[in-house]
């Protein structure tokens, strides 16, 4: 097949960060498109069939966009940038889309990264109250509390709530060492690493002295009302129909609320309905409340998770079809 050559201009622009350490962005880019890029000079120079020189051009905008709006690019980017153009959308799509919700934090800027991600967070502009659903690595506690930040800094609510039920997925509570709150602070950790992601550490630490943001188990939110806040509840697969109702008729005034969870990773014990299965039933058509799906195409993890969960669907498949027969 006859190969073409097309050349992108760099000129003014360090090619340290666009090209990644080690080149690295550039053999991503390579390897997504089947192509050759050498830089000569302040020129990029792609070889490739002509489709694909198409495609590189349109990455490679992208990620200039993304360099010149943040003044950095990470491998994330450039996984954004590539499946942005193997979904056929522009990068004037892209640039438009993000622009509905940007958080800046001490390690860059906060965006959706995706079409489900770019619905995600329209929906939670529009609603009160609103439930994502779709599996591990799509983003959805990351970007609750980025969301969840956002309002805290606009001051459109005056403090932030994040929950999760401490439910025992194969391992025993009662074996952990330490009081109630040190067993469960594991259940609870990937809430605070997303906080430290975004706020600096002795601002965070006065957020929590002053109760401006918590932190707390599913079954201490019993018996509050929560006014002017934004509240979380992550892992909501693992909530009981009895929690599940529990936790929503917390609301007060001037709250909002976003739940998320994995449908498929319930650990609850056998026979027990999980509340966010159910919930998809009782509350859909209500003004105000809008759910959320997310799949693997909204995964922005490691390139093999996606990889990961097709796989398991397949496997599912076929061993439901194997039942069936």
């Amino acid at each position: 097949m006859k190969t073409y050559e097309r050349r992108i201009s760099i000129k003014g622009i360090d090619p340290f960060p666009l090209l990644g350490p080690h080149d690295e962005y550039l053999r991503m880019i390579e390897a997504a498109f089947a192509s050759k890029i050498v830089l000569r000079g302040d020129e990029l120079r792609c070889v490739g069939d002509p489709v694909a020189l198409d495609k590189l051009e349109q990455v490679w905008m992208e990620i200039l966009l993304t360099l010149n709006k943040s003044g950095r690019v990470d491998r994330e980017d450039v996984e954004r940038a590539i499946l942005t153009v193997q979904e056929g959308r522009s990068t004037e799509e892209i640039a438009s889309a993000s622009s509905e919700f940007k958080f800046f934090t001490k390690k860059g800027i906060i965006r959706p990264k995706t079409k489900g991600q770019e619905a995600y967070c329209a929906a939670v502009s529009a609603n009160d109250i609103v439930f994502v659903i779709g599996p591990a690595g799509t983003g959805k506690t990351y970007l609750a509390v980025a969301m969840a930040l956002a309002k805290l800094r606009e001051k459109e609510v005056s403090r932030i709530i994040l929950t999760r039920p401490a439910i025992e997925a194969g391992e025993s509570l009662g074996f952990l060492p330490g009081d109630l709150m040190e067993k469960v602070d594991p259940y609870l950790r990937p809430l605070t690493d997303a906080l430290f992601d975004m706020v600096p550490s002795d601002q965070l630490q006065k957020y929590f002295e002053r109760h401006i943001v918590e932190i707390v188990p599913l079954a201490y939110m019993r018996g509050r009302t929560l006014n002017d806040a934004f509240v979380i509840l992550d892992e909501a697969q693992n909530t009981t129909p009895i929690q599940m109702k529990m936790f929503l008729t917390r609301l007060g005034f001037n709250s909002r609320a976003i739940v998320t969870g994995d449908i498929t990773q319930v650990d609850l014990p056998e026979r027990t309905v999980s509340g966010l299965i159910q919930i998809q039933q009782i509350l859909k058509g209500i003004e105000g409340i809008a759910f959320v799906y997310l799949d693997k195409e909204d995964v922005v993890r490691h390139r093999l998770v996606k990889d990961i969960l097709r796989a398991y669907e397949s496997f599912d498949e076929n061993q439901n079809a194997s039942g069936n027969a």
